[in-house]
This record gives C-alpha cells, sequence and structure tokens, in this order.
C-alpha cells in the first residue's frame, strides 16, 4: 500500500491519479523520522520542518525518501548575513524534489534559491474563514482598512489616505511582528495620519471579522522584494466577507488575480491614492469587484479542499515521475538487449 508521510491533515485513505495508498499524519522531525522508513512519499507544509528534513536527509541519505514542500516561505537577501543564510538554505532545499506554491512568478525564487519552474506547481490557497462565518457579498462599509504583518507596507497606505482624507483604519499595531515579518511601518503612533482610526484587535477571528465587516475597502499593500504570496490569506478572508480587495501588483496577486480584486503598484502611494479614490466613489466598481471577489474565495473552498488540492498534485506529480523511471529502466534494458543481440549476431557471421 502506497503510504504518504504528512504534516498536513490529508484523507487516512484515498485513490487519486490511478494510485491508492493510505497517508500518516506526524507534526515533529521525530515522529518523521520514526515513520520514515515505513512511507514512499513525504509532503511537508511549511519551510522550517522543511529544512529539518532537508537536513537529515543530507546527514542520512538511507533514510531519503521523495520530498515534495508546500509554501516554503522565502525572503530575499537583502544584508550579507541573510545572503550567506540563503546560501544554506538553497544548498539544503536540493533535497527537496517538487514545490507546490499558492503563487505563480517564481523569478525571485529561482535566482536566490534556484526554485525553477520545473520544480513547482501553482496550487491555489484559500480563506482561513471559510466555514467558519456567514459570507456574502457586502461591499459596502466605514472606512479604507489595511491589515496584516507579512510584508505589509503601511507607509504606502499611510502616505495615499493622508491625502484623500477618507475614513481609515488599521488594526493597533504588534511592532514586534510588524519588525518579525519584515514589515514597513516607520512612524511612531502620534504621527499616523488623523483620518485613520486605531481598531482593538486581540488576534481573535471575531476581530478579525469584526474589523473586516466594518470596512468599506480592504486595501493590502505589500513591499517590492516580497518573493512569495504575502498578504493572500487576508485578501482572501476579504473577499470571503464580500469586500472590494485592494492589493499590490506581485507574486501571489498579479499572478494569480484577473478581475476579482483593483491591483496597483507596490510601493507607490499615488497610484494606490488613485485606486481608493476610484473604488470610493465608483458604486459600480466597488460592487462588482467585491461580488467577483467573493465568487472566487468561495470556489476555493476551505481547509479540506486545499488538502485535496495538495494531495492530487502531489499523487500525480510522483506518479509522473515514477512512470518515467520506469520508462528510462525499460529504455536502458532494452538498449542493453539490443546490444548483447548485435554482439551474438556479429559473432555468428564473423567466427
Amino acid at each position: 500500500m502506497f503510504t504518504i508521510l504528512s504534516n498536513l491533515r490529508l484523507v487516512p485513505r484515498w485513490e487519486r491519479s490511478g494510485v491508492s495508498g493510505t497517508s500518516i499524519f506526524a507534526e515533529s522531525c521525530g515522529e518523521f523520522v520514526r515513520h520514515l522508513r515505513s512511507s514512499d512519499l513525504v509532503v511537508v507544509n511549511g519551510l522550517e520542518l522543511t529544512l529539518r528534513l532537508c537536513e537529515l536527509f543530507t546527514v542520512a541519505p538511507w533514510l531519503r525518501r521523495p520530498l515534495v514542500a508546500v509554501d516554503v516561505v522565502l525572503r530575499k537577501p537583502d544584508t550579507v548575513k541573510s545572503w550567506f543564510s540563503a546560501q544554506a538554505t538553497r544548498y539544503l532545499l536540493r533535497n527537496v524534489d517538487y514545490f507546490l506554491h499558492y503563487f505563480r512568478d517564481l523569478s525571485g525564487y529561482e535566482k536566490y534559491f534556484g526554485i525553477s519552474p520545473e520544480r513547482s506547481e501553482y496550487v491555489p490557497f484559500k480563506p482561513n474563514l471559510r466555514y467558519r462565518v456567514e459570507s456574502k457579498p457586502n461591499p459596502e462599509g466605514e472606512y479604507v482598512l489595511c491589515l496584516g504583518y507579512s510584508m505589509r507596507d503601511y507607509e504606502t497606505f499611510f502616505g495615499a489616505v493622508g491625502t484623500l482624507g477618507y475614513p481609515s483604519a488599521i488594526a493597533a499595531p504588534d511592532f514586534a511582528e510588524l519588525r518579525r515579518h519584515h514589515s514597513r511601518f516607520a512612524r511612531s503612533l502620534n504621527e499616523v495620519p488623523a483620518n485613520v482610526r486605531l481598531l482593538p484587535d486581540d488576534g481573535s477571528q471575531e476581530s478579525l471579522v469584526r474589523m473586516l465587516q466594518g470596512a468599506r475597502l480592504a486595501v493590502i499593500p505589500i513591499l517590492k522584494s516580497s518573493l512569495c504570496a504575502s498578504g493572500i490569506g487576508i485578501y482572501l478572508n476579504s473577499m470571503l466577507l464580500g469586500k472590494c480587495v485592494l492589493v499590490s501588483c506581485g507574486p501571489g496577486a498579479s499572478d494569480v488575480l484577473t478581475d476579482q480584486a483593483l491591483l496597483f503598484e507596490p510601493e507607490d502611494a499615488q497610484d494606490l491614492a488613485v485606486a481608493i479614490q476610484r473604488a470610493w466613489n465608483d458604486e459600480e466598481l466597488r460592487e462588482s469587484t467585491a461580488a467577483r471577489g467573493h465568487a472566487y474565495a468561495l470556489s476555493l473552498g476551505g481547509e479540506p479542499e486545499l488538502c485535496e488540492r495538495v494531495l492530487e498534485a502531489a499523487v500525480l506529480w510522483y506518479a509522473q515521475r515514477t512512470s518515467c523511471r520506469d520508462a528510462m529502466t525499460a529504455g536502458i534494458q532494452l538498449k542493453s538487449s539490443s546490444h548483447r543481440t548485435i554482439a551474438q549476431t556479429t559473432e555468428t557471421l564473423i567466427p
């Protein structure tokens, strides 16, 4: 029986792409080690555990199994220290056979980490609030909202809404989290534009829903240096709750979305201000964009559907890989057989 070892909640028994098998759930590296010998394929979600398994396979290659890595979040190296760290990461990630990403534009990943399109596949993400809250198109609200921590560009948001004067809002910031996630929030709270209010946020789902429900527009400004799908969770949750979304061009946005959101140039406060003004004043544009975004978010399902997409992609890749290897092996055997036949014929003709 074909067995997949994963830290994702894949279905226990499955049949996909002509292959049937079972799944084993593991969370820690130690649990993975205990089950490796009885597994045929390893599917790992997240960078930290992926790197730990890559280290293990480097020092103990006899434990190695085909490895599919999901949602490996990498940052562009911008210091000497981070450049050396990126080289070490690039070396370890050679042990990954296949990557599943929530974005299509791999130019940064290929340049800095050697992760090419040939080793990768795009898998659509999902709104985290799916099945947890009631969702319907709701393009009206009180303010222009900016949310999130990962690679957020609050300075561009402040520059845009500060010139417009529309009522705007952000979640009460956790500056340690903003720094940890490489966001840009360079001013003190006393320097935030007067039309931007701080919304209470205890980090709960209820706080997120409350803030989004009060928004007329949801703005996700991402830094130019982002290499992956920063902000995708927030923009999908915003769409699910029926909001008109404005998001920076870049991986995970302009390479995935078409008319489900309004796109603007990253780190360009003037371009963002124009987009906000259009969406705030144009009811038809706001409602139609919100409706398309809502339909898109609904179509993605939730956690079960995402796990299904990951399982399908991983099994299909493995099946194709195995077929290619079998074909190559058969070709080599055929070639050897042909050589033997030619040799035997030559010996017969030339005693």
